[in-house]
């Protein structure tokens, strides 16, 4: 079974050059556990397919922001809404999570704590007990963030599973197979580094950039059986 991989945006300047492209990174991830994806770009103007025929999704992050609320999207975005009703597995990486809050009635803008860029502690709830997504898992873990803006407002169907220090909603869960996460899974120490020099810092500290988080990569991992099984 291919997952669905939404890729919501190309990254900017030399990031591409460097790293390739937002969807291959999750390729890259998705293959170290055998796992095959299809892409699909509403942002080049590429239709979604029918939810219906998606066994999972993955929505990936972007330089775009949702509250420019672009028509590709918005049009995403009720793609969600239905395949969200319809019990279709998916998994939002920050763009993508801040999409699917902004699609079922959250709100998100620019976090008044400030921006999140490198690797930080993400600690899970006690919502996150018990969950298959994250078996096995400490209470604490370090992840990479690359993000300005944040879900202000969860919606009111989403359970907070994971927080950070700047960030109150790093983690949300929509009914049994609907997940979303602030922090990136599929990032590298090399694409983290690459995102930061893009970002005009020269002269500035590099942030903390952790060699290995394998933690965020289980979620990942996990969230491919879940939809397996659904499947």
């Amino acid at each position: 079974m291919a997952i669905l991989i939404i890729e919501m945006g190309t990254p900017p300047g030399k990031i591409p050059e460097k790293c390739g492209g937002t969807a291959q990174w999750f390729i890259n991830r998705l293959s170290a556990f055998n796992k095959k994806a299809d892409i699909v770009r509403p942002y080049q103007g590429e239709a979604l397919p029918e939810p219906h025929s998606v066994k999972g999704a993955i929505i990936t992050g972007s330089w775009a922001m949702v509250t420019d609320k672009a028509d590709w999207s918005e049009r995403t975005a009720e793609w969600i809404r239905q395949a969200v009703a319809m019990d279709i597995p998916l998994f939002g990486v920050c763009y993508g999570h801040q999409l699917m809050a902004h699609a079922l009635g959250g709100t998100v803008g620019t976090n008044p704590h400030g921006g999140e860029k490198g690797t930080f502690q993400v600690t899970l709830t006690e919502n996150a007990r018990n969950n298959p997504l994250l078996d096995g898992f400490p209470h604490s873990f370090d992840a990479n963030l690359f993000h300005e803006q944040s879900v202000l407002v969860p919606p009111e169907t989403a359970e907070v599973m994971a927080y950070s220090d700047k960030d109150r909603y790093q983690m949300l869960r929509y009914g049994t197979s609907t997940f979303s996460v602030q922090f990136h899974p599929e990032f590298t120490q090399e694409i983290l580094k690459a995102a930061w020099e893009n970002d005009q810092n020269e002269g500035k500290p590099q942030p903390a950039m952790a060699l290995q988080t394998p933690w965020p990569c289980k979620i990942l991992q996990n969230f491919c059986h879940i939809a397996e099984d659904i499947g």
